[in-house]
This record gives structure tokens, C-alpha cells and sequence, in this order.
């Protein structure tokens, strides 16, 4: 059996076992990491009999990467306890998996988006595609530590072509394909926001604070914006596609923006 990505904490990682456990007694022989970041692969180690699999830099990113997290970022999280278990077996462009004939076609992007290491689990069979945190279903999309103008690429040009009528996203429920558009919206306003707060001078904190956030209000992790503009300032500076960041500095102003109180965590 094979699963798409674990989840960021012990005990919730046991539950999705048992989960899997209602519905077959077949233990996960295969472990597909879509990105680096630790709410999808903190629960990696729990699947000691599976092989784990993931892009290059997925497994790069974990190996450098504090488990758990440094605190003070996040609100209280019962971390249990983890162990990193990045991908042993890597790829630079794409697998394919097979569960009994199904065909699983694992790919990397191509470029940074969320993060510099995104790649989506296309089941061409049931036109069924697991894209990762590519797409947010109610939540505010986050691409601080990839590229807004990459993100925008993959999902036009990526995604949007498979045309698949089942999406499973990193966060929120399964959607259809008009979620594309959704977060394509997002991340175009970013662009945009960031065009013009740059040009008069204002700094990502100071522009997210006196922005409308009009439609995307309703969205989950508001403060994200805080981050975004800084991804948005630093390729309008000139810097490439996941170009390291100022991580610290913009994890506080999202903090900032959200009251100097701690960050929920909703993975």
C-alpha cells in the first residue's frame, strides 16, 4: 500500500495508521514525501517497514531541518516524539509507483512553488491527483520558502493541464479542479500587493497590516500574507526562485501581524 505524506506529530500520525487500519490489513510498503516540511513528514519514522521515497532536496531540506521546531513560532503542540526519517530512496525528476496495476506517477514540478522540492502523485486511471501543499483548500497558501511566480507556473501549466477531476490537497478537504484557480488568485494578489507596497516604500509588515485582504479574508493563517510579501519584495529584488530567505525576520512579522501572539497550528 502507499501513502502520500505522514502528518507533523506522533500521535496523529498513529491515528492515520489506525485509520488505515478500518479499511485494510495491508501494512504501508511505500511512502511518498511531497515536500520537505515537517507536517507531512514528522510521522515519516512510524512507517519503519516502508520505503520512503521523495525528491532530492526533500530529503536535503530534512536532514537540515530542527525536529520539532524551534518553540515560540508555534502555539502549544504536543510534538510527541519524533525522529527524522528523510527519503532514502530519491528521484530528480519522477517514479513510478505501482499499486497492483494501478499506475502511480510521481513528479517534481520542475521549479521551487511552496517549497523548492513540490512534486504531485498523478493516478492518470482515475484522474485522482494529490498535489501537496501546491494547493490550499480554505487556507492561505504560504511561499516563503519557495517562489510565487514558480508556484504560479506549476499551477498553470502543470497541474491545470492534467486535467483531473479529483484533487486532494495538502490542507482541506478533497476539491475539484476549481481550487486552482482559487489559489492562483491568491498568489496573483500577493504579487500584485507587493508590486505596489514596494513602490511606496513600505516594508512586507507594514504593507500587510494597512492591506484589505478582501476575498482571501475568510482563509485560514491570515498572517501568511506577512511571509508571502517577503517571498514577493525578494524576487521583485531580483532574487531566483527559492533564493534563501530572511526566514527568522519573516516569522516574526508574521507573528507581529498576528497580535506578537504565537502561530496556530492547524496541521
Amino acid at each position: 500500500m502507499i501513502s502520500v505524506d505522514a502528518t507533523s506529530t506522533e500521535r496523529r500520525t498513529r491515528a492515520y495508521l489506525d485509520a488505515i487500519e478500518t479499511v485494510t490489513r495491508r501494512p504501508v510498503r511505500t511512502l511518498v514525501n511531497t515536500h520537505h516540511h515537517g507536517d507531512h513528514t514528522h510521522g515519516n519514522y512510524l512507517m519503519s517497514g516502508a520505503t520512503i521515497v521523495g525528491h532530492e532536496r526533500c530529503r536535503e531540506e530534512i536532514q537540515n531541518s530542527f525536529i520539532p521546531p524551534s518553540p515560540g513560532i508555534w502555539s502549544d503542540v504536543d510534538w510527541g516524539h519524533l525522529e527524522p526519517a528523510p527519503p532514502f530512496l530519491t528521484y530528480t525528476d519522477g517514479v513510478t509507483l505501482w499499486s497492483g496495476d494501478l499506475r502511480c506517477e510521481l513528479r517534481y514540478v520542475g521549479t521551487p512553488a511552496h517549497t523548492t522540492n513540490d512534486s504531485i502523485v498523478w493516478i492518470p486511471e482515475r484522474e485522482v491527483l494529490f498535489t501537496g501543499d501546491l494547493l490550499f483548500n480554505g487556507g492561505t497558501p504560504f511561499a516563503l520558502m519557495g517562489s510565487i511566480s514558480g508556484w504560479i507556473e506549476v499551477l498553470e501549466t502543470v497541474l491545470r493541464p492534467l486535467g483531473a477531476r479529483t484533487l486532494v490537497p495538502g490542507h482541506g478537504p478533497v476539491c475539484g479542479p476549481e481550487v486552482i484557480d482559487e489559489n492562483l488568485a491568491y498568489l496573483r494578489f500577493v504579487q500584485a500587493t507587493a508590486r505596489e507596497a514596494k513602490a511606496a516604500g513600505l516594508a512586507p509588515l507594514e504593507a500587510a497590516r494597512q492591506l484589505d485582504l478582501g476575498e482571501f479574508t475568510g482563509l485560514l493563517d491570515a498572517e501568511r500574507i506577512a511571509g508571502n510579501l517577503h517571498r514577493a519584495y525578494l524576487e521583485l529584488d531580483g532574487g531566483g526562485r527559492g533564493a534563501p530567505a530572511d526566514i527568522a525576520r519573516a516569522f516574526g512579522d508574521m507573528i507581529a501581524y498576528n497580535g506578537g501572539q504565537p502561530l496556530t497550528c492547524h496541521a
